[in-house]
């Protein structure tokens, strides 16, 4: 009976032991998987904050974009320094593309607030519809950066 009973407390020892290493294996598994989520949180959080930094720098670039295409306008009679113009131009917004930078077409749209910013009201056909595009907007990587500035429609509307 002695070799029984010091079976039987073996046994036990063991199977209280398996179980320790039955919980710190869980343990592990569980502080892996919070590491994971946490590395991916991070890199999220890394990602969103480079497209907000390029947001605020491709938002301030958009008034060189603006004063580009106003001085395109200006200089149509001399070609010389129309085509200098327009190859900045060109350049600045290729790399724009390159960024994820969409110009909006605003013109024909039903008003969305989330896109256009009313400017002026004028008397149209049709209820808030963009008659005209006073300055464009633009969309970064689906969210907008800056909203068109337009001019829309209402029916009865000032004139």
């Amino acid at each position: 009976m002695g070799f029984d009973t010091k079976n039987e407390d073996l046994q036990t020892k063991l199977d209280e032991q398996q179980k320790v290493i039955d919980d710190y294996t869980n343990i592990l598994k569980r502080l892996q998987a919070d590491f994971e989520n946490y590395i991916k949180r991070v890199e999220k959080e890394r990602e969103e904050f480079a497209n907000y930094s390029n947001h605020k720098l491709v938002a301030k670039l958009l008034n060189i974009v603006d004063d580009f295409e106003k001085a395109l306008d200006v200089t149509k009679e001399n070609k010389e320094i129309a085509n200098g113009i327009e190859m900045i131009y060109k350049q600045l917004n290729k790399i724009l593309q390159e960024e994820d930078v969409v110009a909006m077409n605003a013109i024909g749209e039903k008003l969305d607030p989330f896109k256009h910013e009313v400017i002026d009201i004028v008397n149209g056909d049709e209820n808030d519809v963009v008659v005209e595009e006073l300055q464009k907007g633009y969309i970064l990587k689906n969210k907008v950066l800056r909203p068109s500035k337009v001019r829309i429609s209402k029916c009865g509307g000032k004139e």
